[in-house]
């Protein structure tokens, strides 16, 4: 517990940061923009092509990415019994599908670096390169199907996925990988250097992002849908894991990638698809929160497995 405690309370403490250069006007909110459309569109990318290209696929944990996968229909699916939850909106219950679906790859990233090191920043890339495309697909089928004013043209997913430069940066490195082609030394290292900045400033920005007022406004309904969500999605993980055979450090990742809390950018898709936006900038701030007390318990049932 102790190495977990090591990788998580550094991770705490730069979100923290992030609030607190937030809240006190240090940094602009244009300037933390800026920097998620650069972790976005170049940081991000390069963390992922080299771990990935450096990733060996001979051996490619292909049950754990099956894993991550159902339980993210699963609990997708579950999150459908939101309708019954009295008062309930039906953007309240697209918002809830997302939240239930998505994941924070940089939370993942830090953690799977941190106690892992290079095969654990590739398996979480890995991870990354399956649960992001269905996260998206869900998500945006869940908003607009419970949209109350949808838009005139209903945006199409696959269509947002081939725009999504992470999912390039998981065809490069995977591609990279599968062919056995090594990376040159310059742009092995040109790509390390700008890899080493995605997590911090990632971290720092997603701590910027955490509205700690929208906690005033969360009640039973965000801290119980947050529990089952950050509960829930490594819940289903292990057993669909289990129940195919997945084991050992893929098995690791796949719980930790599935305990980390709800996405920031959540947020912003559910303004422009039509959710409830109230209820997503909850979910935010309450599950990046309870993550601090989840993520231990994650770890140790990682330990009691004997995963690690």
């Amino acid at each position: 517990m102790s190495a977990f405690l090591t990788a998580l309370v550094p991770v705490i403490l730069i979100v923290t940061l992030g609030q607190l250069l937030a809240r006190r006007g240090l940094v602009p909110g244009e300037a933390f923009r800026a920097l998620d459309r650069l972790s976005f569109l170049v940081l991000l990318p390069a963390l992922i092509i080299r771990a990935l290209a450096n990733a060996d696929f001979d051996g490619a944990p292909w049950v754990m990415i099956a894993a991550l996968m159902a339980a993210q229909i699963v609990m997708g699916g579950f999150g459908l019994t939101a309708r019954l939850w009295p008062g309930m909106s039906a953007p309240g219950v697209g918002t809830i599908i997302q939240s239930n679906v998505r994941w924070n790859t940089i939370i993942g990233l830090s953690l799977g670096g941190l106690l892992f090191g290079d095969e654990g920043l590739a398996l979480v890339s890995l991870a990354a390169a399956a649960m992001i495309p269905v996260a998206n697909v869900i998500s945006v089928y869940a908003l607009v199907s419970h949209a109350e004013r949808p838009p005139g043209e209903k945006p199409r997913p696959l269509l947002a996925l081939t725009r999504n430069p992470l999912i390039y940066a998981c065809l490069i490195g995977i591609a990279l990988a599968s062919f056995h082609v090594r990376l040159p030394p310059i742009a092995d290292e040109t790509l390390k250097m700008l890899a080493n900045a995605a997590i911090a400033l990632g971290l720092l920005s997603a701590g910027a992002g955490v509205d700690l007022g929208a906690l005033k406004r969360a009640g039973l309904r965000t801290f119980t849908w947050s529990f089952v969500r950050l509960i829930g999605l490594p819940a289903a993980t292990l057993v669909i894991g289990l129940a195919i055979g997945l084991s050992g450090l893929p098995l690791a990742i796949a719980l930790i990638c599935a305990a980390t809390p709800t996405a920031p950018n959540s947020y912003v898709l559910a303004r422009e698809l039509g959710g409830d936006t109230t209820l997503a900038a909850n979910f935010i701030a309450a599950q990046t929160l309870l993550a601090a007390l989840t993520l231990p318990l994650t770890w140790g049932v990682i330990l009691w497995l004997g995963a690690v």
